[in-house]
């Protein structure tokens, strides 16, 4: 039996095929099926209009796109964020930004936050990496499930929301479960625990 495999394809590639569909990611050139659900989506939802409100109440210069791939130059990888802040006073400095909502400078970014779904291990490792080199100051992994493995969110597993915050070229990271409350330092007015995002797919 001869196994095929998989036909890569390049990021300008992807970009131009895949650009408007939410479900697929790029990394390594392999396209990544994101599984997203309904369940999924309202937890993401729920993070991006907390989010709102706190840009709204600090007047920040900040906009969360609906659309928007992160390009890592140098490579065949395109991530797609649940959601991300951009900081507008930088978009100019983006090369594709006038023709297409990807980014490509880690400068725009104030903030990533991914929704854990079945390919967790993406978001805990492959991704970790990838943004803390891009320079992105704070990214959130929400594993609303307690998918992760238990290196990433303890024994037992169970629902976690894992706060990253750049040092250097790494990320410190703080596990955060039930009713411990999430300190932003992009958004120190937003008052928010782990539960309730979790409530927010339910």
């Amino acid at each position: 039996m001869v196994q095929l495999q998989p036909q890569l394809l390049s990021a300008a590639a992807f970009i131009e095929q895949y650009s408007d569909n939410a479900q697929y990611e790029l990394i390594d050139g392999e396209l990544i099926d994101l599984e997203p659900t309904g369940i999924h989506e309202e937890v993401a939802g729920f993070v991006g209009r907390k989010l709102n409100v706190a840009i709204d109440q600090q007047n920040l210069p900040y906009v969360i796109p609906y659309r928007c791939l992160v390009r890592l130059l140098g490579s065949e990888t395109a991530f797609r964020p649940d959601v991300i802040v951009l900081d507008q006073t930088q978009l100019a400095q983006e090369p594709l930004w006038q023709r297409e909502p990807v980014i490509c400078r880690g400068a725009a970014i104030k903030l990533v936050v991914e929704v854990v779904s079945g390919n967790w291990q993406n978001d805990y490792a492959r991704k970790t990496e990838d943004y803390a080199l891009l320079g992105v100051p704070e990214y959130w992994i929400v594993d609303y499930l307690g998918l992760g493995g238990r290196d990433y969110i303890g024994t037992p597993k169970q629902p976690s929301l894992t706060v990253c915050i750049l040092e250097g070229d790494r990320y410190c990271k703080q596990v955060l479960q039930g009713d411990a409350v999430l300190r932003s330092p992009t958004f120190p007015s937003l008052h928010l625990t782990a539960a309730q995002v979790f409530a927010a797919g339910r």
